[in-house]
């Protein structure tokens, strides 16, 4: 079981930019092996930080819309929310520590 929530492009408004805490989203697909390697460490990060930031996943195959609005390229690209606006972002299967440190500056 993923600690990290899924969301769509029907919910992405509700469940990320309308969100009092922060929120990091990964951005995924099944055929990434990349985004198979730091998916653990998004659950990791999810369960360190319940409470503080909310963690939750896009398919990106099956929510083009908000990939493109994005300006996804690659995947795993990791962004985090603050207040509805992108803060800060990581592109690629980074270490748990990178993760952290990029999240610790907005909490």
């Amino acid at each position: 079981m993923s600690a990290a929530a899924a969301v769509t492009d029907s919910t992405f408004k509700q469940e990320v930019l309308e969100s009092e805490l922060p929120v990091l989203v990964d951005f995924w697909a099944p055929w990434c092996g990349p985004c198979r390697m730091v998916a653990p460490v998004v659950d990791e990060i999810a369960e360190q930080y319940a409470g503080q930031v909310k963690v939750v996943k896009v398919n990106t195959d099956e929510n083009p819309s908000v990939a493109s609005q994005y300006g996804i390229r690659s995947i795993p690209t990791l962004m985090i929310f603050k207040g509805g606006q992108r803060v800060d972002m990581v592109v690629g299967a980074v270490p748990k520590s990178t993760l952290s440190n990029t999240l610790e500056k907005h909490l």
